[in-house]
């Protein structure tokens, strides 16, 4: 598959990789972490829809309590 290579500010980074599993590349890392929400979901239009500002929040809160299940799934495997 064709790659891309992108800039990232230092914290951001730093965020992706502290979520980064073990066993993931970060670009799957990635998409896992934005799995409900498309890039151009993110992108500044210049208008603010409160709906969709919604809907993005709910996206995120969705993909980080998968993550809460992963880490806990993880743990206790580990004991």
């Amino acid at each position: 598959m064709p790659t891309k290579s992108v800039r990232l500010d230092v914290d951001l980074y730093e965020r992706v990789m502290a979520r980064k599993r073990e066993d993931e590349t970060v670009s799957e890392t990635v998409d896992r972490l934005i799995d409900d929400v498309s890039l151009l979901d993110l992108a500044d239009d210049g208008e603010y829809d409160e709906e969709r500002a919604d809907e993005r929040k709910a996206a995120l809160e969705r993909t980080a309590d998968a993550d809460e299940v992963s880490l806990t799934d993880l743990t206790e495997r580990e004991t």
